[in-house]
């Protein structure tokens, strides 16, 4: 048969056949029903164990640091050996696969670690965190290399290369473990905190010299020599990561999600997005001759920064490497300790000196360090006992040791002693001496605004949809979506949308709508805007498929005022409000529209915002959004809660008082002014009585001489179209001034 084929296609056969020959076996059955029971084994004890040190109010991170231990030769392997062994063999390639999985561990811990860095907290506290590190680094390097100089020739693996070996120790000594740090801080809820931002940022520094360091070190231990190249490699590799991701790398990295977030958008994008860009950066600094975990942490930092990057992916992030990799990582870290070996008596005092050296070394370090910075007595120990942690960090370092001839067995097994205690060691000596910081004013008040940001509305608000059409409605929206630009940072889009049939007629139409909202918007400089021109089936279909690319608001003009009996604005609007994926803002100008024409309608001066309010979650979001048109304008938000005089009378029957129910009003309305005060509007509360609610606001809105109504409302579906409410509907059309209607799906 191979005869009757074309000569040509002969070579080709030929490669096949080469190819077949060395094909690489896929992985052993074996081997997988290993690592399968390896982590189920791992997780369920790194679990178990982790909630059970939160019973007793210590960190999970300690249990998950015992559970590797408790699986070890330390008490498993000593009870069950043999079942031990077979569960946890001394194979090389059993183990790469365990490990493989554990550096995942450490990698995923370092972007979400990075997602929660405050890059600005960090440079207002560069100075402070860089002495810390050099305090952490610099003390114990010098005991790391007396105590290497002094010890014993048996602990050495070449005791005439004992140069190699005290620098190696002092090296070990002054290294910290980021992945414990970070995951201490989140489990004591303090990684927002600035000693833990600091903590974090000092640690990072500390980790990227000590891993120059080692790279320096193990070159000398391959080389037997010194050699000022390596180390000049390694110092400029450094910097220059650094300097480059924190310069064009920040730009590049938020243009990718901006394109993945236009073209592709959700919350898996997101995801997948950061894990390759981090898994790059590691594979980078890790081919550069540096520290893997850099890479990953420091796109992470530039992720976090990105305002395209989905929150929501970020907590999904957070949650899986919480539940599976970080506590699989922390619990294979401590597989590799025996303690039955250091029981032998020289083993033993030397370890606990060893262990001494350590901790004395580094806090002592980190104190000065935090002192000559600026920090308290108590912030100089809380940063101490976390730099002192150690972890899977100087499990590397010694493992890397083992591998070069530098450390022997008996050494080896001392430092990863130092690994697990100083790991073990840092969460109660964090708590305790944190326990005794004493939170600064500034520090109390970013805490709680950042507490408030997470609950608001307004300040959730990063992308903003404006489809326009030119018309009087969508130009005054885009003047309030201007207003609130000032105020909070956000990324605004104005849209054409047309029908296919429409696309097809070249006109200027599009062009004059969308440069007539852009100049109404008279948006900051440092605003990111787009136009956009699309077409599809309808226009409503079109303005519904951007609005899914992860927009957070919709800002609609109400169109025309001729309009469908069936719907409450027009069709178009109420099918976007009804449909949206996200909160919808619809803007009535009252104003008169033009037919035919575009026409430029003048700037509204705003002085008084009115927002009635029941005390509801939609009721705020409305005063949130006055109050930050009004902090720009110089408005003033006049909250106001209608008492409706029948149903009150009815309620109160046996009472005949309308007090108890002026100060629940009092009281619902004052929670909303202090919403709105601390959003930076003037604001003042009204109560009013009457028998309508909706005409006495109408008639307040007059009297006072009202420039704006905003209202917050649920949608209601009733026959097919939009359905605000009665009172919502009424001040709709009847409002003598322009309204504003805020809906959250």
């Amino acid at each position: 048969m191979i005869q009757n084929l074309p000569l040509m296609f002969l070579p080709l056969l030929a490669a096949q056949k080469a190819a077949g020959d060395g094909l690489i076996k896929p992985l052993g059955h074996h081997e997988l029903l290993l690592v399968l029971i390896q982590l189920s084994l791992l997780l369920l004890v790194a679990r178990g164990l982790g909630e059970l040190m939160r019973r007793i109010n210590l960190p999970p991170v300690v249990g998950e640091l015992l559970a590797g231990v408790l699986l070890g030769p330390s008490l498993f392997g000593l009870l069950l050996p043999d079942l031990q062994a077979d569960i946890f063999p001394k194979s090389q390639e059993q183990s790469n696969l365990l490990s493989v999985i554990s550096w995942l561990g450490v990698l995923f811990l370092l972007i979400v670690t990075g997602l929660e860095t405050d890059l600005k907290l960090i440079l207002r506290k560069g100075k402070t965190a860089l002495l810390i590190s050099l305090g952490g680094i610099i003390v114990p390097f010098i005991t790391g290399f007396g105590l290497g100089w002094l010890l014993p020739d048996n602990f050495l693996a070449e005791p005439e290369k004992r140069l190699v070996f005290s620098l190696f120790i002092a090296t070990a000594m002054s290294i910290s473990a980021v992945p414990v740090i970070a995951k201490v801080l989140m489990d004591l809820n303090l990684i927002r905190r600035d000693i833990g931002q600091v903590t974090l940022a000092a640690g990072m520094t500390d980790d990227t010299i000590g891993w120059i360091l080692l790279s320096v070190v193990s070159g000398l231990a391959s080389s037997g020599k010194f050699d000022f190249g390596t180390i000049f490699h390694s110092v400029s590799a450094a910097i220059l990561f650094l300097a480059i991701s924190f310069t064009i790398g920040r730009t590049i990295v938020d243009q990718i999600f901006r394109w993945v977030d236009d073209y592709i958008g959700g919350v898996a994008a997101s995801i997948s997005v950061v894990l390759i860009l981090s898994l790059a950066a590691a594979a980078l600094t890790h081919a550069l001759g540096l520290e893997a975990a850099l890479g990953a942490f420091v796109l992470g930092i530039l992720a976090g920064q990105s305002r395209r990057f989905s929150n929501e992916a970020g907590h999904m992030l957070e949650v899986f490497t919480a539940g599976f990799l970080a506590p699989i990582f922390f619990a294979s870290a401590g597989l590799k300790v025996n303690l039955l070996t250091l029981l032998v008596p020289q083993t033993f005092i030397f370890g606990l000196i060893v262990l001494t050296v350590a901790c004395v070394g580094k806090f002592t370090g980190a104190y000065i360090g935090s002192r000559v910075g600026g920090l308290s007595h108590w912030e100089g120990l809380a940063m101490g006992s976390g730099m002192n942690a150690r972890g899977a960090m100087e499990i590397v370092v010694a493992t890397i040791g083992l591998s070069l001839g530098v450390l022997n067995p008996q050494m080896y097994s001392i430092i990863v002693m130092v690994a697990i205690v100083t790991s073990l060691m840092a969460p109660p000596f964090l708590r305790y001496t944190l326990s005794k910081v004493v939170m600064s004013e500034e520090e109390a008040q970013r805490l709680e605004q950042e507490e408030q940001d997470s609950r608001s509305f307004i300040k959730q608000i990063h992308r903003v949809l404006l489809p326009t059409s030119g018309g009087p409605n969508i130009q005054l929206a885009a003047q309030l979506v201007g207003y609130m630009a000032h105020q909070n940072s956000i990324e605004v889009t104005a849209l054409y949308a047309q029908n296919k049939k429409q696309a097809q007629i070249k006109d200027t139409t599009a062009e004059q709508a969308l440069d007539l909202v852009t100049e109404e918007m008279q948006l900051p400089a440092d605003t990111t805007l787009q136009t956009k021109t699309e077409s599809g089936r309808s226009k409503a279909e079109v303005i519904l498929n951007e609005a899914n690319k992860s927009y957070d608001l919709i800002v609609l003009g109400a169109s025309e005022p001729m309009r469908p009996q069936k719907a409450l604005f027009n069709l178009l609007v109420d099918r976007v409000v009804q449909d949206a994926p996200c909160a919808t803002m619809v803007v009535k100008s009252h104003l008169p529209q033009p037919e035919g024409e575009i026409c430029k309608i003048a700037q509204q001066k705003l002085k008084n915002i009115l927002v009635p309010t029941v005390g509801s979650e939609y009721n705020k979001n409305a005063v949130e959004v006055a109050s930050t048109i009004a902090a720009q304008t110089g408005a003033l938000v006049m909250i106001v809660n209608v008492i409706n005089l029948p149903q009150v009378e009815y309620i109160l029957y046996e009472q005949r008082s309308l007090i108890p129910v002026k100060e629940i009003a009092h009281n619902l309305l004052e929670q909303q002014a202090i919403i709105g005060r601390s959003l930076g509007a003037d604001v003042k509360t009204y109560i009013l009585q009457g028998s309508s609610p909706d005409r006495e606001i109408l008639k307040f809105a007059q009297t006072n001489e009202v420039d704006l109504i905003i209202l917050g409302s649920q949608i209601r579906m009733v026959t097919g179209r939009v359905f605000f409410g009665h009172r919502v509907d009424a001040i709709l059309s009847k409002a003598h001034c322009p309204v504003a209607v805020i809906t959250v799906p």
